[in-house]
């Protein structure tokens, strides 16, 4: 039986069926956006064997912390907060742990850290439609998930693959994310569709689920996120921020969506 976070008002989780396809830097991103119209936002990385928010937010190894020995303060940045195995562990440390570990140390990030009050937790998910997907469906009640997919065919199968996974555990599906949907060339503005583009708004029409954005192929996006500077606060004025805010607008209007179904009574008919 799932439960809630204390003080939490919506979970939802960023999924990709495959790794590579800018995930983790769309969750980011769609955080710190959703900080940035007002709302009270959190960031789980709930990638164990590879997480990567720490240094993407801009944190250090040693950035949560605990006062009682028994609950964690996450850390804070830009607006934020977040928790990572990341700032348990050196970064240049493997997790050698089996799955119930695992599941153990996601649990601990759910449920012992202070996070609220939070309007929203975004969960970054681990690629795939493994055992830590399941469990956190499971464990927790969570209000929704975006899938992120670039355009070709074969990152498309997978994510509708992880689209289905949350389906079948009767999770919303808020929508999905296009990434890498284009590339502006910096120096003479030509566009170029490197990895095809509009697959997956395609597809999320074929799914009959939202399609929340179209984010662009750009050489800043690599650059603020390695340096930890999400593009959002580091270029708000540039083209793929707009992407980013008009994301984070989106996702917030299919919670609110979500919330209004969830309030509506039951309607029973007798014959």
């Amino acid at each position: 039986m799932s439960k809630t976070i204390e003080g939490v008002a919506h979970i939802i989780a960023v999924a990709s069926g495959k790794g590579g396809v800018g995930k983790s830097t769309t969750a980011v991103n769609l955080a710190v956006a959703l900080s940035a119209a007002g709302h009270k936002v959190g960031l789980m990385d709930a990638d164990v064997y590879g997480p990567s928010v720490p240094r993407m937010m801009g944190l250090e190894n040693g950035s949560a912390h605990s006062d009682d020995g028994k609950t964690i303060v996450p850390a804070l940045a830009h607006g934020v907060k977040v928790m990572s195995m990341g700032f348990l562990i050196d970064e240049n440390t493997p997790i050698v742990w089996r799955g119930p570990m695992v599941l153990s140390a996601l649990r601990q990030m759910l449920f012992d850290v202070k996070w609220g009050p939070l309007d929203v937790l975004v969960i970054d998910m681990p690629p795939g439609t493994g055992d830590t997907q399941l469990s956190i469906s499971q464990t927790v009640g969570l209000s929704g998930a975006v899938i992120v997919s670039t355009p070709q065919d074969i990152a498309l199968l997978d994510a509708k693959k992880g689209l289905n996974m949350f389906r079948k555990v009767n999770v919303p599906i808020l929508g999905m994310v296009e990434n890498m949907s284009t590339f502006i060339c910096p120096s003479c503005s030509h566009e170029t569709h490197i990895f095809s583009t509009g697959g997956a708004e395609k597809a999320a029409a074929e799914l009959d689920v939202p399609f929340l954005a179209a984010i662009p192929l750009d050489l800043a996006i690599r650059q603020n996120t390695d340096e930890g500077k999400p593009l959002v606060i580091s270029a708000p004025d540039s083209k793929p921020a707009a992407t980013y805010h008009k994301l984070a607008e989106n996702v917030w209007d299919a919670l609110q969506e979500q919330a209004d179904k969830a309030s509506q009574p039951v309607k029973i008919v007798i014959e």
